[in-house]
This record gives C-alpha cells, structure tokens and sequence, in this order.
C-alpha cells in the first residue's frame, strides 16, 4: 500500500509544501461498531467448516501423538526415543528450544512494541500472546518427560522433600526451569489481563446463561469506569516493563545450557545474542503462518493490513540477517583460533554425515529471508508465507545442527555414532504441533483473537484532537497531529460496548 500524500497550506516563506500521511491501521473508515461486531462475532457465530476441517484433524494427531506417545514413553521408558549414550539429547531438547523460540514473538510484539508507542502491533499482539502461550506448553512437555520418571520432576522445585536431594544451582539446566516457569507465568498473565475488557464486551453481549455467566468470571467485574482503566493501564505498562528483560533473558539462559559446557562447538559467549536473535526471527516466523490463514478465515483484511504484515517481514529479514551474521561468525572463530577441536566440529557440521541438515539451516535461515529486501515480496502473501514456513523448518534444523552434530561426535572416537530418530520422536513431534494448532483454533473460537479496545485507539476518532482537526477541513488546510498516544486519555474511554 502505497503512502498518501497530500499538500499542506501555503507557508509564509513561500508555496505549499507536500506532507506525508502514514498509512491507516485500519481500512475503509471502519467505526467502533464494525470493530465490535466483527471481532465478537468471530467467538459467537458458529465457526466455517475449514475450522472444523483443520481442528479434527490437529486433535486427533494431538491425542494420538502426545497422549499415546507421552503414555509409551512412560510405561515402556525413553529407551523407545534414538538416543545413545553419546547423542544423549536428541530430538527431545530439539524441540524443546524450537518452541520456547516460537514462544519469544509474542512477548517481543506485546510489550517491547507496546513500550515504543507501535500502534502497528494491536491487531496481533492477543494472537502472537496466545502463540506464547501455547509454545511454552508444547515446549514444557520435552524436558518434563526427558528425566524418565515424570512423577519426580517436581524435585526440580526449590522445595523441602523426604530424601533430602537438594538441587544444583550452578547448573544452567536449573536455570531453565526458572527462567522458563516465570516467562510463563508472567506471559499468561500479560495476556490474560489485556483480554479483560474484550471479555466484559462478550459478557455483555451474550445473552443469560452460562455462556454469559463464565465470560461474566473471567471479566472480573469490569465496567470500563475512568478508575478501572487507570489501574488497567498501569498494570499493563508494568506487566510490559517486566516482560521486556524475560524476551533477552529467557533464551539466553536456554544458550547457556551449551554455552556453559567445554564442549566444542557449544563453548561460545555468541550464543545468547545469537539464541535471543533466532527465537524473535522463527517467533515471527510462526506469526505470520497462523495469522495470514486466520486473517483470510475471518475476513480480517481491514485490521490485519498489509502494513501489518509487511512490517513483520521487515523484522524478519532484519534478524534473519542477524542470524546469518552470527553463522559466518562462529565459522570465523573457529577457523581463526587455531583450535583444532573446534575447527574439526565446525567441519563436521558442514561435510560430515549431517551436511544436509546444514544445507537446509543456511538455505532457510539465511538466504530465504533476503527476499524480503524487495517490496514486491513483502506485499505477495504467497511468497510471505513460504519465507516463513521455510524459516519455521530452518530454525528447527538450526537447534539440531547445533546439539546432534556437536554430540555425535566429541572427544572419543570409540563414542563416535551416528544418530537417527526413532519414529516415536517423531510422533510425539507431530503431536505437539497437533497440539499447538489444536489450542490456538480454540483460542479463536472462544476467545477475542484481536484487542477490541486497542485496535478502537488507533482511530482517527481516538484522538482528542479530532474535532479540530475536522474543523479545519473546511479552510482547506490538512492539519496532521505530531503524536497520536497508544493511550489515549481516560475521558475518550467509555463503556467496554460499541
């Protein structure tokens, strides 16, 4: 969409000169009804039969993946998964940094933009939150089964407990469970919260009965008054302020998982840059791939606008250059230290017997996302959505590049192995990603899936100044305000219904 230009009235020192318009969040002069309705209706009419196609399907290979491989893997032990000795994580923890990676775009797009002042970000942030959400569940379930007998896990816990096993908190394993239990914590509640004032509209649409009643508990006896939205907006602004470290933190320590070891290959002081980098490039990654669906599904076109999408493949191809940087760089340092280990791990990742999974991380991760330089790609919705499946597939081969090629392959050659999964690494897999669809269709079904107040600020309405704006439409002039607020003032705020 190209920019507006208009010209402004002429100035003393001499003729008119042109102002740049930005282009609108929202399309087509909709009012706060349409924004109402439209979204409420996603969660009260009944769902299109793709819906229903595309949530069968991803139930059955959760409960078939998840559930009957969780259930075999504890009853048999995880002697079924393709781990030896040696390659003692596999696709396991894989998975595990693959979707606590997925997981960082929300928070990324929900507070740090937030912070910023991006009004761009309201139409997607609830959907890239519950993205969050839902990663870090399928993400929790790798480690949690990875320690065998699942029952004891909760011995990870600094709590008191019979045998007296204490835990080691100079492990970066320990760290993990803190870091990734508080980015969940904190997340959850960063979107549960932004949600209230959407849930108090659906409460006061629905009609009496239990559908009323339980969106009446969720909304916490919110009414829209100025005192509400007062304590509504400081809570969000901190909740934002505390989650913008967790986006760095949280995949940071995941690096040191590797990064802590002496192990070549994983003993890099690059890997929390590079880690925290990744997961905010395949996090927005994930975010285009449901959400391009879902805006074609809903009829979203007006509020998930090309800006929107366009402003996210620019991130993309921002970090994945990021990404590339950070690849070419770890082959530098290893090369030009001298380090024969370290130069042999980096030469058995590109030649050895795992070469194809690296072709596939340079392909995916590094050249796919410079197609997102040109305009004309940015606005293809086609070529968008291959960038980001290939990016999707790139950052899953990239966290295996870096733990199976490391781990097949160390300092004794009598360990030396070559490891494949077995099928029931890959069902369990599957069944996650089952899983995670199966949880965002019915976060789209029962829940608000764009910010019903949010996305009513970024109108031209909105503004204060809005009135004197359209006064001076008569006089010819085009009177464009310097600063439009993500908040605006709590006198513009009424009832939570259009």
């Amino acid at each position: 969409m190209a920019h507006a230009s208009t010209t402004a009235p002429e100035t003393r020192n001499g003729p008119k000169l042109p102002v740049l318009q930005r282009e609108k969040l929202i399309l087509n002069n909709r009012s706060y009804h349409w924004i109402t309705e439209t979204i409420c209706g996603i969660v009260e009419n009944k769902q299109p039969l793709i819906w229903w196609l595309l949530f069968l399907p991803s139930a059955l290979i959760a409960a078939l993946g998840v559930g009957g491989g969780l259930l075999l893997l504890v009853s048999t032990g995880v002697g079924v998964w393709g781990m030896t000795n040696t390659v003692f994580w596999g696709w396991d923890i894989t998975n595990f940094v693959f979707w606590i990676g997925i997981g960082h775009a929300g928070t990324l797009i929900s507070a740090i933009l937030f912070l910023t002042r991006q009004n761009w970000r309201t139409s997607i942030n609830r959907a890239a939150e519950a993205m969050t959400i839902f990663a870090v569940c399928c993400a929790g379930i790798f480690p949690a089964f990875h320690v065998g007998r699942v029952w004891m896990a909760w011995f990870l816990a600094p709590i008191p407990n019979s045998n007296a096993i204490w835990q080691n908190f100079k492990s970066p394993l320990l760290w993990d469970v803190f870091a990734v239990s508080t980015y969940f914590t904190v997340s959850l509640i960063f979107w549960y919260l932004g949600m209230v004032p959407d849930l108090a509209t659906i409460r006061d649409r629905a009609k009496p009965g239990l559908r009323k009643l339980l969106y009446g508990i969720f909304a916490m006896g919110w009414r829209g008054g100025n005192r509400q939205w007062s304590h509504y907006e400081m809570a969000y602004l901190l909740l934002a302020a505390l989650s913008t470290p967790l986006v760095l933190s949280v995949h940071s320590v995941v690096s040191f998982d590797f990064a802590t070891s002496v192990v070549p290959g994983w003993h890099t002081t690059i890997f929390p840059p590079y880690f925290v980098a990744g997961a905010v490039f395949g996090g927005f990654a994930m975010v285009l791939t449901i959400m391009i669906p879902a805006r074609a599904l809903y009829g979203l076109h007006d509020m998930i606008t090309m800006k929107h999408i366009e402003n996210m493949a620019k991130i993309i191809c921002l970090t994945g250059t990021i990404v590339g940087y950070a690849y070419l760089m770890e082959l530098f340092v290893a090369f030009y230290s001298g380090a024969i280990y370290e130069m042999e791990a980096f030469k058995y990742r590109i030649a050895g017997p795992y070469w194809w999974a690296y072709l596939a991380m340079m392909s995916c991760n590094v050249l796919s996302p410079q197609l997102f330089w040109f305009k004309k790609c940015r606005e293809n919705l086609w070529i968008i959505m291959a960038v980001s499946m290939a990016v999707n597939i790139g950052m899953w081969f990239e966290r295996f590049v870096i733990i199976v090629t490391t781990l097949a392959r160390m300092w004794l050659p009598g360990d030396w192995k070559y490891y494949s999964a077995s099928p029931f690494e890959i069902i369990l897999f599957v069944g996650t990603i089952g899983m995670f669809l199966t949880l965002f269709l019915l976060f789209l079904k029962f829940l608000p899936c764009i910010n019903i107040a949010e996305v009513k600020w970024t109108l031209p309405e909105s503004d204060p100044h809005f009135d004197d704006i359209h006064a001076h439409k008569d006089d010819g002039a085009v009177v464009i305000p310097a600063y439009q607020p993500e908040i605006p003032s709590t006198t513009h705020k009424g009832t939570t219904v259009a």
